[in-house]
């Protein structure tokens, strides 16, 4: 018997999953539990239309991230900071600054998880990565200056 889960279930399979299962354990035990339900052609059409919209999903944000990547491959953004006699800061420029220059002066939202950069604590020109989406991450430059 085939059926579609409603949630996951240990051992058989994870939620909207099409799987094989032996009558009676459909019968008698997913079926009265709400735990699946049996795959007739309106199930099976659902289960189509529900796996082409998140096809779909993935193929959008994949693009937004592809066209987010080519504005900002190998910018520089800029961040004012104070510094002591030597340049060296007083604190340190975080990943959160980054990304919120980022959105200023581009208009990209990067959540600052995203940034990777060693701790800047001095003025001068430093590289650093932006994972924008799996598979896709771009080098930038933040110049820390007065």
């Amino acid at each position: 018997m085939k059926v579609v889960l409603n949630v996951d279930v240990k051992d058989l399979g994870k939620k909207g999953e099409l799987v094989n299962v032996s009558d009676g354990y459909g019968k008698n035990y997913l079926i009265p539990r709400k735990l699946a339900k049996i795959a007739d052609a309106g199930v099976m059409n659902e289960l189509k239309n529900k796996e082409a919209a998140e096809k779909y999903r993935l193929k959008m944000e994949r693009e937004a991230a592809e066209k987010n990547a080519a504005i900002l491959e190998g910018k520089t953004i800029a961040v004012k900071a104070k510094a002591g006699a030597n340049g060296r800061l007083f604190g340190s420029v975080t990943s959160k600054e980054i990304a919120e220059r980022i959105k200023e002066e581009y208009g990209v939202e990067i959540d600052k998880k995203k940034i990777v950069s060693e701790d800047i604590r001095q003025y001068g020109t430093f590289g650093f990565t932006v994972k924008i989406y799996s598979g896709i991450s771009v080098q930038m430059f933040v110049f820390v200056g007065e």
